[in-house]
């Protein structure tokens, strides 16, 4: 785990060949994270560059064999996209209708900004001085999760959670408990997921076999 980047640069530039041609003007975003959300799951992308027409991103691992997507963008906003090419580990979309691109690069909206979350459900044990539960994961980002548990935890309490890793192996990682409803907790982990790291946890807890590719 550690610290992701956050940076986004925005330059004007001419098309590139081949299936990525268009005849919108393009522009160029560096790391801007995204999900996408297919039959199979959701998954993190970095989108690479932008039309009114299209969208190429990068992805950590293969992508699912679906035909139509979802690109979801941290402020909330939502487009239909269709797959159009792919190779390793980038691929190309089309929308299903044009779209606004300085909104789209902007994230202007009713939503305000805020960190990539996937609705990843898996179990997880989260251990205090008092003791330890079970309990499950109903949405992770790289910076913390909620989860659903048995256990009394108090508000800015710290706890240590057993998670997988990308790997697939079990780790420790350290949070502090934000807010609690009921059940259900919201907490911050002590260290962040790189991008990279929180992308190919998502695909080990949904669709394995992406990581192969």
């Amino acid at each position: 785990m550690g610290k992701a980047a956050n940076t986004v640069q925005l330059q004007e530039g001419p098309d590139p060949a081949g299936a990525e041609q268009r005849a919108a003007p393009r522009f160029t975003l560096l790391i801007r994270a995204a999900k996408l959300v297919s039959a199979q799951g959701e998954f993190v992308c970095v989108i690479r560059d932008v039309s009114e027409t299209g969208i190429s991103v990068r992805l950590f691992h293969g992508l699912p064999g679906c035909q139509q997507f979802e690109l979801h963008m941290p402020a909330g906003a939502v487009y239909l996209v269709n797959r159009v090419w792919h190779r390793d580990n980038e691929a190309g979309f089309a929308f299903d209708a044009s779209v606004d691109v300085a909104r789209l690069i902007n994230e202007s909206g009713e939503y305000p900004k805020r960190g990539l979350r996937l609705g990843l459900c898996f179990p997880l044990r989260v251990t205090t001085l008092a003791g330890s539960c079970e309990g499950v994961v109903e949405n992770l980002s790289q910076q913390g999760a909620r989860f659903e548990c048995d256990a009394l935890l108090a508000i800015d309490q710290s706890v240590r959670i057993e998670l997988p890793d990308a790997t697939g192996a079990m780790r420790e990682v350290r949070a502090k408990v934000r807010w609690r409803r009921g059940k259900s907790y919201g907490v911050v982990f002590d260290d962040t997921f790189t991008l990279g790291d929180f992308a190919r946890l998502a695909a080990r807890l949904q669709a394995p076999a992406l990581l192969e590719h």
